[in-house]
This record gives C-alpha cells, sequence and structure tokens, in this order.
C-alpha cells in the first residue's frame, strides 16, 4: 500500500478532493501549494476525517523549481519514505495564438511542463535512492488532440506531459518505480469553473473519486471518469477538426 502521498496543487480542485478521498482511506498526505492559508484549513478538514493520519503542509510555486527539490526533500526527512508523488499543480490561463497574449501562454506553458518536469526530477531521485515510489502525472483528455483558443497551449503542455510519462516509464520500465498517466475529462474545478455547456462534466467530489481509484489501480494511461472517456478518446483521435472544432 502507497501511505506516504504527496500531493502539488493541493489547495483547492482535484488536489483537494484527491487529498480528501486518500484520507478517507487513512493514507498520511504531504500537501504543498501557493496558499498556505487553504492549506491550513484543508488539513484541520482532513484531521476531522480521520485523526489517524498524518498530513504535513508546505507552502510551494511550483514555477521555483529549486524549491520543489527542497520541499520533496524535507517530505522524504519527515515521513522517511515516500510512496506515491502526485504531480498536480497547473493553470489553464491562455488565448488563441498571436492576439497579444503570449505571456499567459508562456505561463501556462511553463508551469504545465517545465514545473512538471522538475516535480517528476525531484520525486524520481527520491525514488531511484528508495528504488520503490509511484509517480503520478495528471494530464488531460485534451492531450489526445490539438484544441483551439484558450486551450491550444493547455493541451499542447498535457500532450508533453503524456509523452514525458510514457519515456519516464520506459526509462523505468524494469524498476521497482512505477509511473501512472491520469487523462481527466470535464470535471468541475477553480481551473474551468467558468466554462459553460461542457459535455459530460462531472462535480468535483464525483471526478476526484474516479481520479483516486485509477491511481490505486496504477495503470499506465487512465481515462477519467471511465464512462464515457474511455471510448470518447478513442473518438478524440480519429475525429475531423471540424469535429474537434464544435466540441472546443
Amino acid at each position: 500500500m502507497r501511505q506516504n502521498i504527496v500531493i502539488t496543487g493541493a489547495s483547492s480542485g482535484l488536489g483537494r478532493g484527491m487529498a480528501i478521498e486518500f484520507a478517507k482511506m487513512g493514507r498520511n498526505l504531504a500537501l504543498c501549494a501557493r496558499r498556505v492559508e487553504r492549506l491550513e484549513t484543508l488539513q484541520q478538514e482532513l484531521l476531522a476525517i480521520n485523526p489517524n493520519i498524518n498530513v504535513i503542509i508546505k507552502s510551494l510555486d511550483v514555477d521555483d523549481h529549486d524549491a520543489v527539490f527542497a520541499v520533496f526533500n524535507e517530505f522524504k526527512q519527515e515521513f522517511g519514505q515516500l510512496d506515491r508523488v502526485i504531480v498536480n499543480a497547473g493553470m489553464g490561463k491562455g488565448a488563441s495564438i498571436g492576439t497579444g497574449y503570449f505571456h499567459a501562454n508562456k505561463q501556462t506553458a511553463i508551469t504545465n511542463f517545465v514545473s512538471a518536469l522538475a516535480q517528476c526530477e525531484a520525486a524520481v531521485e527520491i525514488f531511484r535512492a528508495q528504488n520503490a515510489g509511484h509517480l503520478v502525472t495528471i494530464s488531460s483528455i485534451s492531450a489526445v488532440r490539438g484544441f483551439r483558443r484558450a486551450l491550444t497551449v493547455y493541451a499542447a503542455t498535457k500532450a508533453a506531459i503524456s509523452s514525458l510519462s510514457e519515456g519516464l516509464r520506459l526509462d523505468l520500465i524494469d524498476t521497482p518505480i512505477v509511473v501512472s498517466t491520469l487523462h481527466p475529462g470535464f470535471i468541475k474545478s477553480e481551473i474551468n469553473e467558468k466554462v459553460k455547456n461542457v459535455p459530460f462534466m462531472v462535480d468535483t467530489e464525483t471526478g476526484c473519486k474516479a481520479m483516486v481509484k485509477a491511481i490505486e489501480k496504477e495503470g499506465a494511461n487512465s481515462y477519467v471518469p471511465t464512462c464515457p472517456w474511455a471510448f470518447l478518446q478513442c473518438v478524440l483521435r480519429v475525429s475531423p477538426l471540424s469535429w474537434l472544432k464544435k466540441m472546443s
């Protein structure tokens, strides 16, 4: 059992939702995010759910890459061993390319890929030293194909995460280190709270329960919730651009 779990971007949305589900399962949690006051509130909520677990919180801006390594190593020292790291922190800023929003697109690219790379580096470095561990990367259903407008760069970063994870999986295939990638469909969270009329959207609790269930199975690639996304991801791969335009 993966007892000691790190979740980045845990102060809200999917990170917070997953932390709640793992607390119900009796797992120890190492949670980090920029908004430490929210982490403090979450810490108390998790301990109320299960007073027998250990919950450690730390402030972390994942775009501070040196801090990523420092915080992960502090978690390792305090727990003794890290069993699972969930690379969850991300953002969804952006606009159509060429419309004057390079700063927003660049920020999304850095946070969602370069900073995710830093988290993977820090986690796998610890796992290699332990000769054990489970790395979980949070990609997206949007990684399957390109998307337009505000999702163009976001989808590209998630495709990069999926590819990075596959490379890691190959690199670690003969070791006890497991790499899993989740591709969530449309799950309500802070990152998409302003989005309207999205098909198959589920609430945060439903989505996070599906994510945790998939994480526990430790498969290579999971599309969640399974129904309908395990099927729709196949449809997306072969859909014409005209259909994708309507969807995005």
